[in-house]
């Protein structure tokens, strides 16, 4: 068996970018919202049979209550915010099981729904469907990272070969040089490859010498940023906990059986008429067909 995890806002924005506008009768933009629908019975069409989609239901999570600058959608153009609890809708209409987040991110129902999916003996691969960085630090053992634009799986191998650093590390990584797409800036001074040095020789920030000197790892600039370290090692410890992916108590799903695509709902019909996506009805019910 093999579960994909879909992350369902970065379906969104990748739409919505890549398609033309698409307004209904009463001017509501779906547009983004037909291109990920669309998208995930294609990926029912190639043969993928448990699925779980994980959206952002609202935008701010318990990260803004750590960090006040981290993301909070107000920068979303509203053509495509609008579009976050359709989605939800016309996916659930086909079938598919969603987890829509609101104290948790998407990112974390996909490390959590790996975690369970990854027990199971039954399964042989869990594909993280994203090219997010931040969820290379789930990737290890049946659980791979998937970017479907390139066609791309990425294992432990992989991750390392990016970042410089195991799966293990990507946290501390993120917490040194920080994510301008979430919203925090790292430390001064530290970059991809100073991070990649020296977290792939000590794996983790309470690890590194405060000493510099003590570091059995060349880096340029190592004492100026052995200093910013020192000065600035809570600030990269909160970094940290931001970018690392929350796993307990997300709210996603408790086996993997509840994942498999048995069929659209009964409603698709109607949700798919006012959002000018008949076609998808004729596809779901097309594939529902087969399971028979």
């Amino acid at each position: 068996m093999e579960v994909h995890l879909i992350d369902g806002t970065y379906e969104l924005f990748r739409y919505h970018f890549a398609l033309p506008s698409h307004l209904t009768a009463d001017g509501q933009e779906v547009g983004a919202t037909r291109g990920v629908a669309g998208s995930m019975l294609m990926l029912l069409e190639d043969g993928a049979t448990h699925v779980g989609i994980a959206t952002d239901h609202i935008i701010p999570s318990f990260r803004n209550e750590l960090y006040g600058p981290y993301k909070d959608g107000s920068g979303i153009e509203p053509e495509l915010l609008t579009q976050f609890p359709l989605i939800e809708e016309l996916l659930d209409a086909l079938g598919f099981v969603v987890f829509p987040m609101i104290e948790y991110e998407a990112d974390d129902a996909l490390g959590a729904a790996a975690g369970i999916a990854a027990a199971d003996d039954r399964v042989e691969r869990v594909l993280i469907c994203t090219p997010d960085k931040d969820l290379g630090q789930c990737v290890g053992g049946k659980v791979f990272q998937l970017d479907r634009r390139k066609g791309m799986v990425s294992g432990v191998d992989e991750v390392k070969e990016k970042f410089g650093v195991p799966p293990e590390s990507i946290a501390d990584y993120l917490g040194l040089v920080g994510d301008t797409a979430d919203g925090f800036p790292g430390l001064p001074g530290w970059g991809a490859k100073s991070a990649a040095a020296v977290l792939a020789r000590y794996g983790h920030l309470e690890d590194i010498p405060r000493d510099p000197a003590d570091w059995d790892v060349t880096v340029r600039s190592a004492a100026k940023l052995g200093a910013t370290l020192r000065d600035h090692f809570d600030d990269a410890l909160l970094f940290r906990l931001i970018a690392t992916i929350q796993t307990d108590g997300v709210p996603t799903m408790t086996d993997v059986d509840e994942l498999r695509w048995t069929g659209p709902k009964p409603e698709l019909a109607e949700v798919a008429k006012r959002f000018d996506a008949e076609n998808l009805v004729e596809r779901a019910e097309r594939l529902a067909a087969r399971l028979s």
